[in-house]
């Protein structure tokens, strides 16, 4: 059964990695698969080269460098799967994994946090709340004769 042609991966509204920035390897997978599982090339590799890669703005660039440093090998991301029997569910599951890890790459940072003071009705509260817990463990312990 031939694969579905497919314009490329839609990471977000403003970038999809086109297919001919992916390629792909496969292997034995040491996992499930019944009689076929030393015959069949079930496991995974998806590679995308995201140093090379034409459809990075340099802002996008940056944060996927930056952010996946650690999981990168000279510039190329790598994304296993072989949780599955078959190579092609094996190969979308690929596909998922990649879409998600660099949109949660490329998102913008968040807004730093603003320091604030606690209100004066907070601080009264927290105080009132201690001192009722002081009486309360008061009360508890057994009288003392002076």
């Amino acid at each position: 059964m031939a694969e579905p042609l497919r314009p490329g991966l839609r990471i977000s509204s403003g970038l999809t990695i086109p297919e001919s920035e992916l390629s792909w390897r496969f292997s034995r997978s040491s996992g499930p698969g019944g009689q076929g599982v030393n015959t069949a090339d079930s496991r995974v590799e998806l590679l995308w080269d995201v140093g090379a890669s034409a459809v990075l703005s340099p802002v996008h660039r940056e944060r996927i460098l930056d952010r996946l440093g650690g999981r990168l090998v000279r510039g190329v991301l790598t994304i296993a799967a072989s949780e599955h029997r078959a190579q092609l569910r094996n190969r979308d599951a690929a596909r998922e994994r990649l879409a998600a890890l660099v949109a949660e790459a490329i998102r913008p940072p968040a807004a730093p946090r603003r320091a604030t003071k606690p209100s004066r009705g907070s601080k009264e509260r927290r105080l009132s709340a201690k001192r009722r817990r002081t009486d309360v463990k008061q009360l508890r312990k057994p009288p003392r004769d002076g």
